[in-house]
């Protein structure tokens, strides 16, 4: 796996305040500006096991107080046989083939792709932990054997241009400002530089409290207008959003989250449901939308936005 060791990345990492470069301290890290609340001798970003937290706790919904290590995987899916978890999780195809068109389109030799909220490998996207010629960089609020630190999305601890690909998946749903998150994307690329996101539409909440946001396809285009667009469309179509539904009806009527998997399971066939629908039917009711696109200047207009709509609608 070509996670790269946090020493190769130390000199990318700055402080997630100011944007200062860090400084070594007994204890963890340090802002090297002495106009910074962080810059102080006794201000120290933490290091808790082996990563860095460079949280800003003033300004993020992480508490200070919570251990940042990713807490050991459930009984769910992932500890199923593999044939049952395929029925449950099944792959995604999207997302391997946009993945692999990303890889591709990866102009160095040592390329820096960086993983956002990569507590845990995502469906569909193993390929980037496989390619030897890429250097993954991973953080999330929690830290985990696929990460190096520990930070928050919307105040992205790594220097201006320092990452030549971003990868967001699943991710955009669980932060309070996406908009500032997808600048901060922005900033760490290269110019040129590319993005992978997933992101959902029509689904129920997950992940509880830490669940705020849906986008539909032109709304998420627009969360990326400052990219020109390589590819975008839906992740999952409408036979996944109503597999999604009967889940959490069933939940609710038994309130049991077990009844809503098994419910799931029996009807997983309904899936294939978004192989009849056409491409602009299931614009307007996909489970979840992606977007790969290259960083650039120039943003999008109102006028654009309006005219890139390209669901079922325009029929009538």
């Amino acid at each position: 796996m070509p996670l790269a060791e946090l020493s190769a990345i130390r000199k990318l990492l700055v402080c997630p305040r100011c944007r200062s470069d860090l400084a070594d301290r007994p204890g963890g890290l340090g802002c090297t500006a002495s106009s910074c609340p962080y810059g102080t001798a006794a201000a120290v970003f933490p290091t808790v096991g082996r990563w860095p937290v460079l949280v800003d706790f003033e300004r993020s919904v992480v508490a200070a107080d919570r251990a940042p290590v990713a807490p050991a995987a459930g009984a769910g899916a992932e500890g199923l046989p593999a044939p049952l978890r395929r029925v449950l999780k099944p792959p995604n195809r999207i997302a391997a083939h946009n993945v692999d068109l990303m890889l591709r389109a990866l102009p160095h030799p040592a390329p820096r792709l960086l993983v956002v909220g990569g507590a845990t490998v995502g469906n569909g996207v193993e390929a980037v932990y496989r390619d030897p010629r890429v250097q993954v960089i991973g953080f999330d609020i929690v830290g985990s054997p696929v990460t190096q630190f520990v930070a928050d999305a919307h105040r992205i601890p790594l220097s201006a241009g320092s990452v030549d690909a971003v990868l967001v998946q699943a991710v955009l749903e669980h932060v309070l400002d996406p908009s500032l998150v997808v600048a901060e994307i922005h900033r760490v690329l290269t110019d040129g530089g590319l993005v992978y996101a997933e992101t959902p539409f029509l689904q129920q909440v997950h992940a509880g409290a830490h669940d705020f946001t849906r986008f539909t396809a032109s709304g998420h285009r627009y969360l990326f207008r400052r990219f020109e667009e390589l590819a975008a469309g839906p992740v999952a179509g409408p036979g996944t959003q109503l597999l999604w539904s009967l889940d959490h009806v069933v939940r609710g009527l038994t309130r049991s989250a077990s009844a809503g998997r098994a419910t799931r399971g029996l009807l997983f066939w309904l899936r294939g449901l978004d192989h009849l629908v056409p491409p602009d039917f299931a614009q307007d009711d996909a489970s979840a939308v992606f977007f790969l696109g290259r960083r650039r200047e120039r943003e999008m207009t109102a006028a654009e936005i309006v005219d890139y709509y390209r669901g079922a609608q325009r029929r009538e």
